[in-house]
């Protein structure tokens, strides 16, 4: 294990070797920086894998060759984190149905059934209900439990929806598994079985990111499953979906005299990965520091609940623009600031982030464990796919956190760099910036638009625009650099945001919005807050950072993914009781939605 260690450090030193260095941001040591962090060597960088510690390994060497302190665990470069990567099954899945005439038989796992990944861990046993789709959607005409009372009872329910899996559909956003289990859930169920009546074989198991179970054991079952249910009855599974689709009403029934029993067991996999840190240490300001980051996780090889636009494609992601492209800035900014170390007023700090995909893992980690106290951090630059540039247009997030950035901003756009700036004020959005702002610390994140290629297997190292990312990387410096020398230090102010900018956070794909940030990170029964956003609907109803919603109009939240699916059956202008914890303490709060 010693040789194969010594191996691979010499493989990333020669790597970072091979080419001649200059303190000087070039457009050939961005592109060999992208090369070999897109690579398929790295098999997409996924958070917790080999590639992923390749990629990390890779910005330690950058890091050490260019000067830069250590800012990580014992002398090193690293800030390990644990997170939980997947799911498996334990030991305590079990299966068996009791019919009204006949032996009761048992089932198999993995073969037969298997317990969804968000499933609770429990043992029930129950008379069984048939629930059509298992869908609740009263504003739209379409309730599957108006007519049937399931409280302690095991619920069937069909995969997808009346309309099939069209995403089209008005009823698509209430067939996601985890929908369908809170409405068993909320209508009293004991348990939810899912039948694929597409596919013989069970849904595979697989974690969705959320810590949080669905209160009620799930599980998915072949569809010969439910066909041997329904027979005595003389049902047809086909002639059920099509009544469905043809009437637009719900077919429910109890199935008599059968008893199931289930057990469920679902192990969560724990992973490590790690920021790395490195800075340049300034002079007479040196307690102060400022934070310049990219993330240089990705998605690795795709898949379900990997985030990937092509999900049925299980092939490397290489992320060349996302965000290889900003961690090559990064790299070639530290090495501009070391090079020029004696100048420094104050220190300044570079991190190479993981676990952004996960939800802003690796950020969230640093800002609750920080090396330099966030009090003395005076701003944080962020770089997230800065590669693939169109129009010549440069998108700048969060000049509404400091007074002075509209001016910075302005003044570093000069010639022969010359970009379309296109400002944001608000401080929050999908990256690692996000981290720093709900800690009241200014922030700047630098952005190049998405494209077609954006979290799929193409985005590749070809495609990215070498001399427009050598324009924003200098760009980037040239803002840095002002600020590390600049008296007084930026001051914090919480942005406005912008109509464009209320599509993030708790808003996307919904009408209404309360203002809040999910905590992504949280392991809390409830949906944990990082932050509001001003002016929100939240934060004039008094909610704040590290408040855990657990109720929302009346509805038990248990995990975020409770809390977008009843954010999504909110009305604009709908008053809602909100319940919350707060330092331990229940609260309870009322606010009124309002629109995305």
């Amino acid at each position: 294990m010693k040789r194969i260690a010594f191996l691979l450090a010499a493989t990333v030193t020669l790597i970072s070797t091979s080419f001649s260095q200059s303190p000087e941001i070039t457009v050939n040591e961005l592109k060999t920086h992208v090369q070999y962090l897109a690579s398929d060597e790295l098999e997409g960088r996924g958070s917790g894998t080999e590639g992923n510690r390749k990629a990390a390994e890779y910005l330690q060497q950058q890091f050490a060759s260019y000067g830069l302190k250590p800012a990580g665990k014992d002398g090193s470069f690293l800030q390990e984190f644990e997170f939980v990567s997947a799911v498996k099954l334990g030991s305590k899945n079990a299966l068996s149905i009791s019919p009204a005439q006949g032996a009761k038989r048992q089932y198999v796992v993995d073969r037969d059934f298997r317990p969804l990944g968000f499933s609770s861990n429990a043992a029930v046993t129950g008379s069984v209900v048939f629930a059509g789709y298992g869908i609740s959607a009263p504003e739209k005409e379409y309730d599957d439990y108006k007519d049937i009372d399931v409280t302690g009872k095991i619920v069937v329910a069909l995969r997808y929806g009346p309309d099939g899996n069209d995403i089209h559909s008005e009823l698509y956003r209430f067939t996601s598994f985890r929908n369908k289990a809170r409405y068993a859930r909320e209508k009293g169920a004991a348990a939810l079985i899912i039948v694929d009546q597409l596919s013989e074989d069970p849904v595979k198991l697989s974690y969705d990111q959320s810590h949080s179970t669905s209160g009620i054991p799930c599980i998915s079952v072949r569809k010969s499953v439910l066909e041997e249910l329904l027979a005595p009855l003389k049902k047809d599974l086909g002639g059920i979906q099509e009544s469905i689709k043809a009437d637009r009403k719900p077919v429910t029934f109890e199935i008599p005299g059968v008893m199931i029993s289930l057990e469920t067991e679902v192990i969560q996999v724990m992973s490590r990965t790690a920021n790395v840190l490195g800075y340049v240490e300034g002079t007479t300001h040196k307690d102060e520091v400022v934070v310049i980051g990219a993330h240089f996780d990705h998605l690795g090889y795709g898949g379900e609940s990997s985030g990937s636009l092509q999900p049925d494609a299980i092939a490397i992601h290489n992320g060349a623009d996302d965000n290889a492209s900003g961690t090559a800035a990064l790299l070639e900014i530290a090495q501009k600031f070391a090079a020029s170390k004696n100048s420094l007023t104050r220190t300044v700090l570079f991190i190479g982030f993981s676990g952004e995909e996960l939800g802003t893992l690796g950020s969230q980690y640093y800002t609750n464990n920080p090396y330099f106290a966030l009090n003395q951090t005076v701003a944080m630059l962020n770089m997230d796919m800065i590669g693939r540039m169109k129009e010549n247009t440069l998108t700048v997030h969060g000049v509404g956190t400091s007074p002075v950035w509209n001016d910075i901003v302005k003044k570093w756009n000069t010639a022969p760099d010359t970009m379309s700036i296109r400002t944001v004020a608000d401080g929050f959005g999908p990256s690692d910036h996000a981290s720093f702002y709900t800690k009241d610390i200014p922030v700047l994140f630098f952005f190049t638009g998405t494209h077609n290629d954006y979290h799929k297997p193409s985005d590749d190292w070809d495609k990215i625009n070498y001399e427009d990312k050598q324009r924003i990387a200098r760009y980037v410096y040239n803002i840095a650099n002002d600020v590390q020398s600049m008296t007084p230090r930026p001051q914090f102010t919480k942005s406005q945001p912008t109509a464009s900018a209320m599509g993030g956070g708790d808003g996307r794909g919904f009408s209404v919005t309360l203002g809040v940030v999910p905590d992504y990170a949280a392991d809390v029964k409830g949906m944990k807050i990082d932050g509001t956003r001003a002016g929100g609907p939240g934060e004039k109803a008094g909610l704040q950072a590290g408040d855990i919603i657990t109720m929302l109009g009346g509805k038990k939240i248990l995990n975020i993914y409770d809390y977008m699916g009843i954010l999504g059956e909110l009305k604009v202008g709908q008053v809602v009781e909100i319940e919350i914890m707060r330092d331990g303490k229940p609260m309870t709060v009322s606010a009124t939605m309002t629109k995305r």
